[in-house]
């Protein structure tokens, strides 16, 4: 008889197999985890937006004040910016007692800035985070259905780029404007 050549993969191609699929895996789990990154951002911006707008309306409705915290911290040697809702009680600002899913405290990602402008200060500071101690909120939604009037730039850490403009009138009317430009007038 003469030899036959058994049919099937050698070692060596399912080895190179094995390392090209590993490759690909690689490169779309990265372009994912950049891509998850910006619509992580996306989700919290519209987040902060609807939530402003129902606390409007909350405040009006049970006659309470509610105030929007931005705040600042370090972790592990990089900033991230946060923001919290508040509610004023007879012992002052604190964590709504009602609504608890919908005021919930949200964290942005790494590498995003956030800058507060405000009617009555062009640039506010934002405060490092405290436990400890209860800060006012810098925006203020008002029983009496007025707001403290502002903006909020979103911005990349690495080069400044403008991601989201966030802004809002006396009335609390909140406009989310992509990249700083309206949509409607594009």
């Amino acid at each position: 008889m003469t030899g036959s050549r058994q049919a099937g993969f050698s070692l060596l191609e399912m080895l190179v197999t094995l390392i090209v699929i590993v490759l690909i895996t690689s490169l779309v789990s990265l372009a994912i985890n950049s891509g998850g990154q910006d619509i992580q951002l996306d989700a919290k911006v519209r987040n902060l937006g609807e939530v402003a707008a129902y606390a409007v309306d909350e405040a009006q409705l049970i006659g309470r004040d509610y105030g929007l915290l931005l705040q600042q911290d370090v972790v592990e040697r990089e900033t991230v910016y946060s923001y919290q809702w508040r509610e004023r009680l007879p012992e002052g600002w604190r964590a709504p007692t009602t609504g608890k899913d919908v005021f919930a405290g949200q964290v942005l990602p790494p590498g995003i800035e956030l800058e507060l402008e405000l009617e009555d200060a062009p640039v506010a500071e934002l405060g490092l985070a405290g436990a400890e101690e209860e800060v006012a909120p810098q925006v203020v939604f008002y029983s009496s259905g007025e707001t403290t009037a502002g903006a909020i730039d979103v911005r990349r850490r690495a080069d400044g780029e403008l991601l989201w403009r966030i802004e809002w009138d006396l009335l609390g009317r909140f406009r989310l404007l992509p990249r700083g430009e309206d949509p409607e007038f594009e």
